[in-house]
């Protein structure tokens, strides 16, 4: 039967592609607001959030997703407390978030086991609940994105520019920190907690790296994890490997080829202005010789 016929995998690929969409366009303003590592912190924060929902006996799905909204908005509010030291809010975050979930882990017997497939992702984890929280945050994500595009444009390079020229700043930031941990928890099932912030950063990272501008940047990020979604989920099929390991090395091995290709090609445009600029003087010495 081939990989479409099914429904799981149909899932995984509208899962996938949704989020593919949207992450990487997160990640390009994460990435210029030098919050990298919101994602990985957030992604922990949401572990913590499954256990809570496995102990309380609630949908893991929704309570994690809970908890990831909750945990945006503490990390927002501490940032504003901890300005001088910007990176102490992730930190401190990261390693409660993990606290909490080691512990909720404990309480409650053999739900370790059943925690693989949020910590590496699972094809087969993405259920109906997941796929509409994943539908509801892209579409979210999108309208967001398109209405306040100007106002986040300001807000990435400029937070005190922005403020001057009209930007509600701190409800912005906010709203932003909100959309990141929504993002976080929805791509859990499709690429696991260890490996969600891959999907964000790396997409990203390369489109940073050749984009002439900042649409392009945007459309190469989207372009990327796309392509790094279908093509890892397609492999991860076929091979049976985790599809979060799967997704983040095969978007690794394009940041890596991106990177050695740009230097080389940087040294053949040097080699080629030494060589033009080695033949005008054999010119000019010709010419002076005549």
């Amino acid at each position: 039967m081939a990989m479409f016929g099914y429904e799981f995998m149909q899932r995984a690929f509208w899962a996938g592609g949704l989020i593919g969409i949207i992450a990487p366009l997160l990640g390009v303003y994460l990435m210029l607001r030098r919050q990298a590592l919101m994602a990985d912190t957030l992604s922990h924060v949401s572990l913590a959030g499954v256990a809570l929902g496995s102990v309380l006996h609630l949908n893991p799905a929704l309570s994690g997703f809970a908890v990831a909204i909750a945990g945006g908005v503490v990390i927002e509010q501490l940032r504003r407390s901890y300005r001088t030291y910007s990176e102490l809010p992730v930190a401190i975050i990261m390693n409660s978030g993990l606290a909490l979930a080691v512990v909720l882990m404990s309480v409650k017997q053999n739900l370790s086991q059943s925690f693989s497939s949020y910590l590496f992702g699972s094809i087969v984890a993405v259920g109906d609940t997941q796929l509409f929280l994943i539908a509801v945050v892209a579409l979210a994500g999108l309208i967001y994105f398109i209405l306040l595009r100007r106002p986040l444009y300001h807000l990435t390079f400029d937070e005190e520019t922005a403020a001057i020229s009209g930007v509600r700043v701190k409800l912005l930031s906010f709203s932003f920190a909100v959309l990141t941990g929504m993002t976080v928890a929805a791509a859990m099932p499709v690429v696991g907690v260890l490996l969600v912030s891959a999907l964000i950063v790396l997409p990203a990272s390369l489109a940073l790296r050749i984009a002439s501008g900042f649409a392009a940047a945007i459309a190469i990020s989207v372009g990327t994890g796309l392509v790094g979604v279908f093509s890892g989920l397609s492999v991860s099929y076929y091979i049976n490997t985790p599809p979060g390991g799967t997704i983040a090395l095969i978007l690794l091995v394009f940041l890596v080829v991106t990177i050695l290709l740009q230097k080389l090609l940087r040294v053949r445009g040097r080699r080629a202005a030494t060589q033009q600029i080695k033949k005008k003087e054999y010119m000019k010495n010709e010419i002076l010789e005549s």
